[in-house]
């Protein structure tokens, strides 16, 4: 399924580049790498706000649904809107995961998993590097 937002790989990494974007937000959103555990700058952010997509500006999620998972990155236990992400299974590295990315322009977030707090027993385990922080 094609994203409603296309740019070339030069345009990505121009656009990324002039947001100040995290280094690895490249590899991260249009290669699907993951950065390092404890390492972004959105893991320890528990202001109030907004989390976007960092290549698009899509809403994601809401401070609210941030917890605390002890795994390294920002997890969150549901989207902001139900239609904000995509997912799609993930077999890489010999695993089976279920890969998040953005629906409006299909940058990799991260992953879910079905570990997380209630009422929606979901982690959304996201890479910062795929985020952008708007402060309420």
């Amino acid at each position: 399924m094609m994203s409603p937002i296309q740019k070339t790989e030069q345009a990505w990494r121009e656009l990324l580049e002039a947001k100040g974007a995290e280094p690895a937000a490249y590899a991260v959103t249009r290669q699907a790498a993951t950065e390092r555990p404890f390492t972004g700058k959105h893991e320890s952010n528990w202001a109030a706000g907004i989390y976007r997509c960092i290549c698009c500006d899509a809403e994601l999620f809401k401070s609210d649904s941030k917890f605390d998972a002890g795994c390294g990155w920002p997890s969150f236990s549901q989207p902001s809107q139900p239609d904000a992400i995509t997912e799609h299974v993930d077999r890489s590295h010999g695993m089976v995961r279920v890969e998040t990315v953005c629906t409006q322009c299909g940058a990799h977030l991260g992953h879910v998993f079905e570990d997380g707090p209630a009422p929606t027993g979901l982690r959304y385990c996201m890479n910062s590097a795929s985020l952008d922080f708007e402060p309420l």
